[in-house]
């Protein structure tokens, strides 16, 4: 997304990707997207798939005790929603977008690390069919994930890491099932979260609150099936899951994450390299593409008015909405999911606070507005 940006204002710049293009094509992360993330790539070329594929929301239900409380957002927001569309769509749209416009991504490259970030000249070093390369650049975006080269190779000390890990994980499942529920229902139940959202009006995508080092060898499809059923039952009008051969099945531990600063000399950090948030608030790819919405625009700046300002601001201004993200994505956690610790004090204080946001129109309005997206700065 940062190259594509870049690519408009006429900037050049280089992707180096470790996996192939099959794979990050292929790989089936997040899938909702925040309004303002869907207008921007309609606004910059490449949105017309995901005009024609994407499920726009404008609600969410809240379910707990069996029953359904939907969160209106197009009334609480103004108008607004958001688009089902998976992070592998958006990236097959983008890498087909790059390579017709004639820019540069080296896939499949190996050995990376970054160098001389801390002076005026970096080099990128990487292995391309065993042969050694040298990109020389101005500047590195470290987009490369939370497991990647660029965080580690700034020097210790310089960052303060902010960190707590979730007693519990996501066992999700992707299945050929139409969706059961034309929005997504996230479910508060005794035994544990589970959600119901989707990939497209034929494919499923589910979870169910597990321990974090789950054993799937211990889930089988029909324990799966039987757990969802259990977790999403309701008391009031019919409702039946739609179940379906699961495709995929994977567990995701969770956790929140912060570095600071997020950039150190020449080498700026962008999306989960820098933080990463539980799922519960659909916040993941939204929060990096806006990292790189802001880089984008402070490296325009510097490249065509000589200006420095945005680029030395970056951390600051990418930290501000972090921290909200942060803040909203630890209180829909906290709300749905069942903690080991809880007292039946503590259980029903997050019942009554369940109750308190699908009364409220204050309370419900606060999650509508963070849940389609905070204005940008």
């Amino acid at each position: 997304m940062l190259s594509h940006l870049l690519s408009l204002e006429g900037i050049e710049a280089v992707v180096v990707e470790r996996h192939s293009r099959r794979r990050i094509e292929e790989r089936i992360r997040a899938g909702v997207l925040e309004q303002w993330v869907a207008d921007l790539l309609v606004e910059t070329g490449v949105g017309d798939r995901l005009k024609r594929e994407g499920l726009v929301h404008h609600g969410i239900a809240l379910r707990f005790q069996g029953k359904d409380h939907r969160i209106d957002f197009a009334e609480l927001a103004g108008g607004k929603g958001v688009t089902v569309y998976g992070q592998h769509e958006v990236v097959k749209d983008l890498i087909a977008a790059r390579l017709a416009a004639g820019g540069a991504i080296v896939f499949e490259a190996g050995n990376v690390s970054v160098h001389g970030f801390d002076g005026d000249a970096p080099v990128i070093r990487y292995h391309v069919d065993g042969e050694p390369r040298d990109l020389h650049c101005d500047f590195v975006a470290g987009c490369d994930g939370f497991h990647g080269v660029c965080r580690p190779s700034i020097p210790q000390g310089a960052l303060t890491v902010y960190e707590r890990v979730y007693p519990f994980g996501w066992l999700g499942i992707l299945a050929e099932a139409p969706p059961a529920s034309d929005e997504l229902i996230y479910a508060h139940h005794e035994d544990g979260f589970a959600l119901l959202s989707m990939r497209s009006p034929q494919i499923s995508r589910l979870y169910l609150q597990c321990r974090p080092d789950e054993d799937l060898n211990l889930w089988p499809d029909e324990r799966i099936w039987r757990e969802l059923h259990h977790r999403l039952e309701t008391t009031g009008a019919p409702w039946r899951l739609t179940e379906g051969p699961v495709l995929q099945k994977g567990v995701t531990a969770m956790r929140s994450f912060v570095v600071e600063p997020m950039q150190y000399g020449r080498l700026f950090l962008a999306g989960d390299a820098a933080h990463i948030v539980p799922p519960t608030g659909a916040k993941g790819m939204n929060t990096a593409i806006a990292d790189v919405r802001a880089l984008s625009r402070a490296l325009t700046a510097f490249f065509k008015e000589g200006r420095r300002d945005l680029l030395d601001s970056y951390s600051d201004t990418c930290l501000r909405r972090v921290w909200k993200v942060q803040r909203f994505s630890w209180w829909m956690t906290s709300l749905l999911h069942r903690f080991d610790d809880h007292t039946p004090f503590d259980r029903r204080r997050q019942l009554a606070e369940l109750d308190y946001v699908t009364s409220s129109r204050a309370a419900a309005t606060t999650l509508a507005e963070n849940y389609v997206g905070l204005p940008m700065e």
